[in-house]
């Protein structure tokens, strides 16, 4: 009895085993034989002639970069290529650097050169007088302009009459002589007033010239010189401008500011206001001129630009003359306010 229970003990135990040795094996027996464990592959040795994106892509190792000597010449590209180290100083200027070989900053420019390379190759004298010619031509040449700005029948009650206003000037962008010419009259008579100003015109900025010279008139009463002081200009939003102050030898002292805008309505059509206005400090009765505001002129015309040389026009003018200067109008039996209808020519040269 002793030994059936020894035999079933070891029975049982051996029942037990049995399955668990053949589950361990059975993996083995569907997978073939163990694999042996995987190795890591071995570093590649460094290698002198390998490129940065080889080495990148783990074709090569490159050796240990050498720290490289901050080069004062190099630009940002190739520092951040890392083939050379830019100077951690941005201000300082590294020698013979020119242009935009300079690193950012904010140092002083350098000066400009002060050779010409063509000197080299031909005789300096005669590339002086080369240079001289092309800044004549670029900028500093001398030139010449005439212009009739009003040339025009004037159809008005009692008798028509004519009027012109021309200027014309010789010189370059900076200085120059001007000479203005205005006048008006009655068909049919002599002419009523002659206005002629000779005078020197001084650029002082890209818009507006200062001028100074001597006025004459000429015409009914007595003659007068005057020394005059003015500008012209061109004001923001284009409006054209220009004023003066009249001394005459009679000690009369007198202004004017006038101004005029173009509309264009086409390429070739333009409405044109304009305005006048004259001033006096003293009553000058032989010229029949009073203090104060003495006369105001507003006039509107339409020109039509046939070439940019040439614009008939048509329009109205309207006068208006105020304090003693419209009491001595009417006491030589005129009127101090009358309305035109006008036509004429715009040209110029």
């Amino acid at each position: 009895m002793r030994r059936a229970a020894l035999l079933l003990a070891g029975l049982s135990a051996f029942a037990f085993a049995v399955p668990a040795a053949a589950q361990h094996g059975g993996h083995g027996g569907h997978g073939g034989p163990r694999p042996a464990p995987t190795r890591m592959p071995e570093r590649p040795a460094a290698d002198a002639a390998c490129a940065s994106e080889h080495a990148a892509m783990g074709h090569c190792t490159r050796e240990a970069e050498e720290t490289k000597p901050a080069d004062p010449a190099c630009p940002p590209e190739h520092a951040a290529m890392g083939h050379c180290a830019p100077v951690q100083n941005s201000s300082a200027i590294p020698t013979g650097a020119v242009g935009t070989d300079l690193p950012a900053g904010d140092a002083t420019a350098p000066p400009p050169p002060g050779d010409w390379y063509a000197d080299r190759l031909y005789p300096k004298g005669e590339m002086e007088h080369s240079r001289h010619a092309m800044m004549l031509e670029n900028g500093a040449q001398t030139t010449a302009f005439l212009s009739f700005n009003l040339a025009e029948y004037q159809a008005r009650r009692g008798r028509d009459g004519y009027r012109w206003e021309a200027e014309g000037w010789y010189g370059g962008d900076i200085n120059r002589v001007t000479v203005k010419s205005e006048g008006e009259g009655d068909f049919g008579e002599a002419i009523e007033s002659v206005e002629t100003q000779l005078l020197y015109s001084r650029a002082v900025d890209a818009y507006f010239n200062l001028q100074a010279g001597l006025r004459q008139d000429l015409g009914h009463g007595p003659d007068r010189t005057y020394a005059t002081i003015g500008f012209e200009g061109l004001a923001p939003y284009w409006f054209e401008v220009e004023g003066a102050l009249f001394v005459s030898d009679k000690g009369d002292v007198s202004a004017r500011i006038e101004g005029y805008y173009d509309q264009r309505i086409t390429q070739q059509l333009i409405l044109q206001p304009i305005a006048e206005f004259n001033f006096a400090v003293q009553d000058v009765p032989e010229l029949g001129v009073g203090s104060g505001l003495s006369d105001m002129e507003l006039g509107l015309r339409l020109r039509y630009e046939i070439v940019k040389e040439f614009a008939p026009y048509i329009g109205v003018e309207w006068t208006r003359e105020f304090g003693d200067t419209a009491r001595f109008t009417r006491l030589g039996g005129e009127h101090a306010s009358r309305v035109s209808l006008v036509m004429g020519l715009r040209a110029w040269f």
